[in-house]
Formats: C-alpha cells, structure tokens, sequence
C-alpha cells in the first residue's frame, strides 16, 4: 500500500491474551465510528455474527494488515483469489453439522485505523488518503482513541479485539501471530460460532496465560 496513512492501522491489544466472563445479562460493546468514506458503522448492528476488530498504530501498520488478510481468508476461502473490490462479498465457510435453514454466523474482520495522533484539520486529509489506498476497503477511522480507551492499544503489533454473537467482548489478544497462533485463535472464534446456537447464556471462559 502507498502513503503515509495506511490500512495497516488495523489491529486490537497487551502481548498475550486476556479472557473473562461472558454474561447473558451484558448489554454487550458499542464500538461506532465512520470510515474513510463517511459511513457510520456500529458494531451493535452486526449481532448474530462474531466481529473481529483488528486495530493498531502506525508502527504495527505492515503487521496488523496481513493478520487481517489472513483472518478473512481463513473464514471466507474464496476471498483469497477474489479481486479487492469482491473480497469482502466472499460467502463465509460452513459449519459442520449446522441444521438447515439456520442462519449461519458470519466472521466480520474489521480493520480499525487508530489515528488518535492527527489534529483535526488534517482529517479529511487523512480519509481522502485512506480513498485513494484502499478504495473498495472499508477502514474504521479511530481519530477519538476509542479503541485505545475501551480495549488498551499495544504499540508496534497488532492488536485484536473478539465480540461474540451476543455482542459481548470475549478477548483481547495482541503481539506477533505465527500460523500456529493464528489457528488457535481461528479455532476460539469458530467456538464462537457455534456456540451460538444455543442462544443466550451466562458462560464461564477459560483464562488464558500472557504469552
């Protein structure tokens, strides 16, 4: 990708991983602002689906934008041979067993540019650059801090933010990802997607150890 500002600010949070308890009682995270193109996003409308914000600053820029890349590809396979204007419209993969007519949950990778550093009348200047770099791409623009104040921000990695379908914040996870990590965390969001079919409950996650 051209220019200073890229879509490799794009990535969620402290090197290893935190989890904690999932309550149906949780009204859940609201995460909202525009991207590059104006248009508002909220992740309260994307219930039913587990979404996975990846964020991070500059530094973590080159990072951040190939976890994210790798991320969809793994959940929507056809993305990985799609040109970038239909990569993002690519079906997500099956469940096994998933009873039939059931909605299936989607894996939603969204790429979150924090920008907390730009004074406010370089930000149009900053969304006009976004356009021209990544023109079919929607990127979350951070210009407030958001993630930072709601997740915590590690510098220089990514950083990784998983709602389940409830809408509940289930991980925080940042640091280098080998493919072996990757997986593992590929195979928590799976659970999640699952698990849903239960619907609503109160469930007790396993804590994970900062790596």
């Amino acid at each position: 990708m051209k220019g200073t500002f890229t879509i490799g600010w794009t990535l969620a949070v402290a090197v290893g991983m935190s989890i904690g308890v999932a309550d149906a009682a949780d009204p859940g995270v609201a995460i909202a602002m525009e991207d590059q193109f104006r248009n508002r996003h909220d992740t309260t409308t994307m219930r039913g689906d587990v979404v996975v914000l990846v964020y991070a600053e500059r530094t973590g820029a080159a990072a951040s934008r190939q976890l994210g890349r790798k991320l969809h590809v793994r959940f929507h396979p056809t993305a990985e041979n799609a040109s970038p204007a239909e990569s993002a419209k690519q079906p997500v993969i099956g469940l096994a067993g998933w009873p039939q007519g059931a909605r299936v949950p989607d894996v939603r990778v969204m790429p979150v540019a924090c920008l907390a550093e730009i004074p406010s009348p370089f930000h149009m200047l900053a969304r006009s650059q976004f356009r021209s770099d990544s023109p079919h791409l929607p990127v979350w623009m951070d210009f407030g801090g958001v993630m930072k104040k709601s997740f915590g921000l590690v510098p220089g990695v990514p950083n990784v933010a998983v709602i389940d379908t409830e809408g509940r914040l289930y991980a925080v996870e940042n640091g280098q990802f080998d493919d072996r990590r990757i997986e593992e965390l590929a195979a928590r969001i799976a659970g999640l997607r699952r698990q849903s079919l239960a619907g609503p409950r109160t469930a007790l996650l396993p804590a994970v150890q900062p790596r």
